[in-house]
């Protein structure tokens, strides 16, 4: 008889900048861990990810951006100064996060500019950390080239700025374009388990099953 030992990942999120954007920690049993969409703007903010980070003896080993604009990106100088990591993120978001120093001020917002991946994230395929994996599922019309994590063990999504309890994201920004959104959140998440759990960029999180019955955008 084989035995077959199963480790589950752990999510921590976070609740940061003027925005109330959610900035995730993930990570396994190796203790090697991701952090997605990093919205700290005050000291207090990079301090409480120093000290989870510190107190579960973590080794950050990606940075991942769903998206760029400003209230996601406003952590990525911040963990490439304290853990060295470049982010990642879509090529086709470089005019987006190339815009934010621009408009940064214009909202009475400091921004510490991000430095620029050396590896673009693809449309499609998987990345790796610890033992673990999150696929890659390309859903612009929030922004131009929008992407989720989707792990399929545990059965959850790292969804930005696309589908939200009971919403979906803007589309009035540059970029943005309603009907593209709308038809991958139909044609690409909707495909997931109903019982998938979604961890949206603002907000509590919901399930696949949930919005497909009860989102006002497509009920």
């Amino acid at each position: 008889m084989c035995c077959y030992l199963y480790f589950m990942i752990t999510i921590k999120s976070f609740a940061f900048n003027p925005y109330q954007e959610n900035t995730f920690i993930l990570f396994d049993h190796t203790l090697e861990c991701v952090i997605i969409d990093p919205g700290m703007y005050t000291g207090e903010e990079e301090n409480s990810i120093l000290h989870f980070v510190s107190e579960n003896k973590l080794k950050p080993v990606l940075l991942l951006n769903t998206h760029c604009h400003i209230d996601h990106v406003l952590g990525n100088k911040w963990v490439c100064d304290t853990y060295g990591l470049l982010p990642q993120f879509h090529q086709g978001e470089i005019p987006v996060i190339s815009s934010v120093p621009a408009y940064a001020p214009q909202m009475g917002m400091r921004y510490e500019v991000s430095p620029l991946p050396e590896i673009y994230l693809p449309e499609t395929g998987s990345i790796s950390f610890g033992e673990s994996e999150l696929e890659l599922i390309f859903a612009p019309g929030h922004s131009p080239a929008h992407l989720c994590f989707y792990n399929r063990k545990d059965n959850f999504l790292i969804g930005g700025d696309v589908l939200f309890s009971g919403s979906i994201g803007r589309t009035d920004l540059p970029g943005g374009n309603h009907d593209q959104l709308i038809a991958n959140i139909e044609h690409k998440l909707f495909l997931l388990p109903d019982d998938c759990k979604v961890y949206p960029g603002h907000g509590p999180s919901t399930t696949i099953g949930y919005e497909k019955k009860y989102n006002p955008f497509f009920t």
